[in-house]
């Protein structure tokens, strides 16, 4: 079709595979970031089949996670966690932690973004209007019917952003949840691909932030 997506299977962010990591139940792995000129990584962690429970973070120096993404998904394989994380033009390391049962081993790579990859958090709010979510406050979008993927961009004007997102297929069934807690939620923003392999999704998403903090949603269906 030739749409950027930042759906990005592992096999295009590590080509040759050295990237991709196996990380088994309750343990982690990480990948190091260093070229200053970049400030944007993706990531990507699958399974094969089995539930995906992971908190992927964001170091920069030894002692600083300033974004912090829990994740979670019914079917790795189906509905892979993708996501594109701001390194803030820094040395920055990405971990992965698996916090499944150890006989659910899922598999996560991570690379900087290549291409229209590394501008979709930019492009995403440029094209769409967003939607103005106060803290505490709830908003829901039913997907069309031929929505394959869906790209989820949540930002802030530089205030915190606490917020999860979930894709669900009925009524209070989360096939997909993300969770974000970021102090910069400009420099840091959520931005996320959903597989949408089924119809009759909505999308909801939930401000955890004090009522103070608003943030805004940007969707695209492709």
């Amino acid at each position: 079709t030739g749409v950027q997506t930042c759906a990005l299977p592992i096999s295009e962010i590590t080509p040759d595979g050295s990237l991709a990591q196996r990380v088994e139940g309750k343990t982690r792995k990480t990948w190091k970031f260093n070229d200053l000129s970049k400030d944007r990584v993706q990531v990507a962690v699958t399974s094969e089949g089995r539930p995906v429970n992971a908190d992927i973070q964001l170091w920069l120096g030894p002692d600083w996670t300033p974004f912090t993404l829990k994740a979670y998904s019914e079917d790795g394989a189906l509905r892979p966690i993708q996501t594109l994380v701001g390194t803030r033009n820094k040395a920055a390391m990405i971990e992965v932690l698996n916090q499944g049962e150890y006989e659910f081993p899922i598999k996560a790579a991570s690379n900087y973004a290549k291409g229209a990859m590394a501008t979709v958090p930019q492009e995403i709010p440029a094209t769409t209007s967003g939607v103005r979510v106060d803290g505490g406050a709830l908003r829901s979008f039913p997907l069309g019917p031929s929505a394959e993927q869906l790209e989820v961009v949540l930002n802030t004007d530089g205030k915190q952003l606490n917020a999860r997102v979930e894709l669900l297929n009925a009524p209070n069934n989360p096939k997909q949840t993300f969770e974000v807690f970021t102090n910069n939620g400009e420099l840091n923003s959520l931005v996320v691909c959903f597989n949408t392999p089924d119809v009759g999704n909505t999308v909801r998403v939930v401000n955890l932030a004090p009522v103070e903090f608003p943030c805004y949603i940007h969707l695209k269906e492709l």
